[in-house]
């Protein structure tokens, strides 16, 4: 029997003690990547299971369809465009984006490769022209799907080597990621309660054509994909109760219900007070109920203005099927009060009033990330020094940095599947490459120009003051790595530059000498 002492077993292990060591756990696979978990036991079988499209898993197709209904919404597509600009640049002369392999351990033969293959990336995915839609579809989908094709067949090696011919992009409403768990009861050291531990897990893709008048498919009418043939990117937010993957619009689903809805009561309220309406008090006397009935039915019938106005050709007519442009009140008033009077009915007095719509314009704008200061049209564009940028958008832009690191995930999925299929890398250096891999995107000329200027005249003003230290307290090395932070193959580059330089200075004083 072992004893147990701070989580260590000494002694003879018996057969229960090797479930703590064995390659079985208690605790299921990380479910925040939104794949949808179905659990089977040890005799079960993969048709014996269910997985509902347009069911339980309506919700979250449905809230699909919301995203994209809210990104037609004015102040939503205002907020989205301004994100996505910002993280895509397009237009330049240089790539959208760019892969930076200078923290990897790899070879400069490898290097040359892996950089090639991920122009090849690009080239497939048509990102240099086409990134703008890619980036604003996952935005607002909040996941995106990629099917991954190579060249021939998977039993022909050879032309399998040949890498990815194809990606297709798919609807995320037809597919869905599934994990399958397998369990199985085992008992504990007093055999009184059972433990389930995961036995097996399999992960998947199914592909199934809903449509909303569809029957509700079952898991064996769908396609099940392969995990490697699909690229899977997420928005890497997921619902902890419901586990489901939602959107960067999610949040700001009740603001803009919200604002839809004081939209709404502002209009209606605004047609129906503005126009003055007039009350009349007609003296009935002594006249029983029936004949004072009749006898205001009357003098509504003489005295009502009949003139209604068209609104569909904008025509004034004598039709009471058409709206009425002013509604009378007919008030009987018995002896003993005041005769017949006519008064007017004040139309609303606080119709220029907005600050509701203002309040929830700002607050919808404040779920999306996007600063104040881009809802206020009049505000006018300050493009002074990098101090003078507000709190807001050195925010918005940490936020944008964001978004460009989750969104990489494509390309880090992508570009495993291309160089391990061409044998560049096996896949267990992929494991160590994944972590070192940078991707830099294209930024807006006109800000980063100025701020790189300020930024390279600091650190000549610091070099200045530092050179009667060089040598003493300080190397050229440090101060290149540290004051002017070269990268290393910036370093290298910049050294062969000054070396080819200096070989034809001599050169070129040697033909100024011969004109002269």
């Amino acid at each position: 029997m072992a004893i147990d002492f701070f989580g260590f077993k000494f002694g003879k292990k018996n057969e229960k003690d090797l479930v703590q060591n064995s390659n079985k756990s208690f605790v299921e696979p990380d479910t925040y990547d939104g794949a949808q978990t179905i659990e089977e036991s040890a005799a079960g079988g993969f048709f014996g299971q269910y997985v509902d499209f347009v069911g339980s898993a309506k919700t979250e197709n449905d809230l699909t369809h919301k995203y994209r209904a809210m990104s037609l919404y004015p102040e939503c597509d205002q907020a989205i465009e301004d994100i996505v600009n910002d993280a895509i640049i397009l237009g330049s002369n240089n790539k959208v984006v760019d892969i930076n392999l200078d923290h990897s351990k790899l070879s400069d033969n490898i290097k040359e490769k892996v950089s090639q293959e991920f122009d090849n990336i690009l080239t497939l995915l048509n990102f240099n022209n086409k990134g703008y839609e890619i980036f604003k579809r996952w935005y607002i989908d909040g996941k995106l799907y990629y099917h991954i094709i190579l060249h021939g067949d998977e039993k022909d090696e050879k032309s399998v080597r040949k890498g990815i011919s194809e990606i297709r992009a798919v609807d995320p409403v037809k597919i869905r990621k599934v994990r399958k768990i397998q369990k199985e009861q085992i008992r504990d050291k007093d055999n009184r309660t059972t433990i389930p531990l995961v036995k097996n897990v399999e992960e998947f893709f199914l592909f199934t054509d809903t449509t909303p008048n569809t029957i509700t498919p079952t898991q064996s009418s769908g396609i099940k994909i392969a995990k490697d043939a699909i690229c899977y990117v997420t928005s890497g937010q997921v619902d902890s109760n419901t586990k489901r993957v939602v959107g960067y619009l999610h949040k700001a689903i009740r603001p803009l219900n919200m604002l839809r809805q004081i939209e709404d009561a502002v209009v209606i309220y605004r047609i129906s007070r503005a126009p003055e309406r007039r009350v009349f008090y007609i003296d009935v006397g002594n006249l029983p109920k029936q004949k004072a009935e009749q006898y205001l039915r009357d003098i509504m019938n003489r005295y009502r203005n009949k003139l209604v106005y068209n609104a569909s050709t904008g025509e004034i007519r004598d039709d009471r099927k058409h709206m009425s442009m002013l509604e009378d009140f007919w008030i009987p008033r018995r002896e003993g009060g005041r005769s017949t009077e006519i008064t007017t009915l004040d139309g609303g007095q606080n119709l220029g009033e907005m600050e509701d719509v203002i309040y929830l314009q700002r607050k919808l704008f404040r779920a999306l990330n996007v600063p104040l200061s881009r809802l206020e049209t009049e505000a006018g564009f300050n493009l002074g020094r990098s101090t003078e940028i507000t709190r807001d958008e050195i925010k918005f832009g940490k936020f944008i940095s964001r978004l460009r690191s989750r969104f990489s995930t494509l390309f880090n999925n992508l570009l495993k599947v291309q160089l391990i299929s061409k044998g560049i890398i096996s896949e267990n250096d992929w494991k160590a490459l994944d972590q070192q891999l940078k991707y830099t995107f294209q930024t807006d000329s006109h800000f980063t120009d100025l701020k790189d200027m300020e930024i390279l005249k600091e650190k000549m003003d610091v070099m200045r003051e530092l050179q009667e230290y060089v040598g003493t307290y300080f190397s050229k090395e440090y101060i290149k790595k540290n004051i002017l932070r070269f990268s290393e193959e910036e370093l290298r580059e910049i050294e062969s530059q000054i070396e080819k330089e200096a070989q034809e200075e001599p050169q070129e004083q040697e033909d100024d000498l011969g004109e002269i």
